[in-house]
């Protein structure tokens, strides 16, 4: 009861010594009295403000500045603020504050991937270890409805699931540990995809994914898609993972304490890699990188 009446004495003690103008409002708009209701009692018995906060009100006074010429931003962080540090709230404002942060987040980046990356990675981190880095691992999925377009896995999700399953594999067998260890990142550097049959709406899958083979720059994996339905491989996907400011051998050698030898490439991967390396020497001709470096 006491809180009640000192909250407004405060607000009728601010009220008298403002001028009608003070506030930005003609004095036709605005004719302070005692008699309308400066607070509603909600159900819970708290107090809340019509459309300011009496807090919000106190510190605009001492700016000397009224909410009507006030820039948008800062007087909705003063808002956010005092949500936090007072107990009177204009609990609308606030709410509406952060849900034009959380539109603008979503409209502005993928929320969903990130918060999925950090999923799979603090699952797999939960999981065992797999000590041999070139043991296939597995990660369960399910076709569901932003997945499709015309009742099938889209073919970008393919490339996204992968994303994921490296992910989860690079934790647990200890690369991504290596890694920050040795200052290095890691970045795709080509893929290729294979499609076999396509994934309906509903179905379920696993992701197989392995480290094949590396070279003095990237590391060369497999992904595989398999049905659990009949077992078929709906996809397969091999990536390049290039490695910057470090190397594969001293990721390996990180890991294994000793020197890792490279395991040899199987015949199709063999291919693709003559083909990126051609591709690469075509592009450097066109754009005259190889005359330059002579």
């Amino acid at each position: 009861m006491s809180t009640q009446i000192s909250v407004i004495n405060i607000r009728d003690k601010c009220l008298e010594e403002r001028q009608p103008t003070d506030l930005g409002l003609s004095g036709s708009a605005y004719r302070p009295s005692h008699a309308e209701k400066p607070l509603e009692v909600d159900h819970g018995g708290q107090y809340l403000p019509n459309r300011i906060s009496l807090f919000s009100i106190a510190v605009l006074r001492e700016l000397n500045t009224c909410p009507a010429d006030y820039i948008f931003l800062p007087y909705a962080i003063l808002l956010f603020v005092c949500s936090i540090t007072h107990p009177f709230l204009c609990y609308r404002d606030v709410l509406l504050w952060v849900l034009g942060v959380l539109l603008l987040l979503f409209s502005s980046l993928d929320v969903w991937y990130y918060l999925r990356a950090v999923l799979v990675v603090i699952r797999a981190w939960f999981l065992k270890p797999v000590w041999d880095v070139l043991a296939e691992q597995s990660m369960d999925g399910r076709v569901l409805l932003h997945d499709v377009d015309l009742c099938h896995m889209n073919n970008a999700r393919y490339l996204r699931e992968c994303d994921f399953a490296r992910y989860s594999l690079y934790t647990r067998n200890g690369v991504f540990k290596a890694t920050r260890a040795l200052g290095a990142t890691m970045v795709v550097g080509a893929t290729t995809i294979r499609y076999r049959r396509a994934l309906c709406v509903g179905e379920s899958f696993e992701l197989r994914s392995r480290i094949i083979s590396w070279d003095d720059k990237s590391f060369y994996l497999e992904q595989r898609f398999v049905s659990r339905k009949d077992g078929l491989v709906s996809a397969v996907m091999y990536c390049k993972q290039n490695v910057l400011r470090s190397s594969p051998d001293k990721i390996m050698q990180f890991l294994c304490k000793r020197k890792v030898e490279t395991p040899e490439y199987p015949q199709d991967l063999q291919h693709w890699i003559d083909f990126i390396s051609a591709s690469s020497q075509a592009l450097r001709s066109e754009s005259g990188l190889e005359e330059k470096n002579k």
